[in-house]
């Protein structure tokens, strides 16, 4: 695919991950296919397989079908149960998608998301996942969180034997700060990094622009997560009539259009959503439309600023 130019802003329609992994710039994130179909983000648990089988089963197949290159898992889901649903729907894998996961998190408890990150630990969970996964190779695998009891060189170099072993072909990150990722790269080279980043959740802007800097995959989760500011009046679904796309597509353009090395991982358990998402790469955003929608989190923060500071006030009697 060529590049589209959007007012004076170029927005690349692939992004290679590791140099070699050349991929639309849309995937798929599985994490709510777990459990029930209408589950809300805020209160999955991630816990069980999810009911009913083949509605997930449906909607993996329908990503790859309608473009997706990307399919991004965790060992965590449903206890591994979401890699065992990706691997019965998609293989043996299509030529061109690449199947990425995680590895890091133990769940001693439906509420518990607990980092593990002894390498001989990391080295089984790795194991167990190409077995899920029924490959040989794992082509993107992340470690989930870092773990603050154990060296990050420990943690890193259990991936980069894995590695070495050509068990593992590209190596990531997920939930890092700019100063961990500098660390991390002293050790072995990392293709990319999965941070929450949205409009409105802006909190990681440094390793943006670090990860662009560097030729790292940025992959942010929940990158449609913008609740109230896709209402009615709201600034996104203004701009999303202006281009004529929902605000969904509105959201995940102005993630293609933040950075070239962004590749969003929106999740549903809906195909209509799924197809809705994937519109997005083919909507088209001013300088102005951009800098409105990039005016979000300014004027959240602004507002927060406002309330707390109301708040404080009428505490303290003023």
């Amino acid at each position: 695919m060529t590049n589209t130019e959007i007012g004076t802003r170029p927005v690349r329609q692939t992004y290679s991950i590791g140099g070699d992994l050349t991929l639309h710039r849309i995937g798929y994130g599985t994490m709510r296919l777990a459990d029930t179909p209408d589950i809300k983000p805020a209160d999955a648990v991630i816990w069980r397989a999810p009911t009913p089988r083949s509605a997930a089963l449906d909607v993996l197949r329908a990503a790859v079908e309608h473009g997706v290159q990307l399919v991004d898992t965790a060992d965590s889901y449903a206890l591994g149960g979401g890699e065992e649903l990706v691997a019965e729907a998609l293989h043996p894998y299509a030529p061109g998608v690449v199947v990425a996961t995680k590895i890091g998190v133990t769940r001693p408890s439906p509420s518990e998301w607990i980092p593990v990150g002894h390498p001989a630990y990391l080295r089984q969970q790795a194991e167990l996942s190409l077995r899920r996964l029924r490959v040989e190779r794992i082509d993107l695998l992340q470690l989930h969180r870092i773990d603050p009891a154990v060296p990050l060189a420990d943690q890193i170099g259990a991936l980069k034997q894995l590695q070495d072993e050509g068990k593992v072909r590209h190596i990531g990150l997920s939930e890092v700060t700019v100063d961990e990722l500098r660390q991390a790269l002293e050790i072995a080279p990392i293709a990319s990094v999965q941070n929450w980043y949205n409009l409105a959740a802006r909190q990681h802007e440094p390793v943006v622009d670090f990860t662009a800097e560097h030729g790292i995959a940025f992959l942010p989760f929940f990158p449609i997560a913008v609740g109230g500011h896709a209402g009615a009046g709201g600034p996104v679904s203004e701009v999303a009539r202006e281009v004529g796309a929902t605000p969904a597509q509105t959201a995940l353009a102005w993630l293609l259009h933040r950075s070239p090395n962004i590749v969003p991982i929106p999740g549903t358990t809906s195909a209509k959503h799924l197809v809705e998402n994937l519109g997005a790469a083919a909507v088209e955003l001013s300088d102005e439309q951009y800098a409105r929608l990039d005016g979000i989190a300014a004027a959240e923060a602004a507002a927060g600023a406002a309330a707390r500071a109301e708040g404080e006030g009428e505490a303290e009697g003023v």
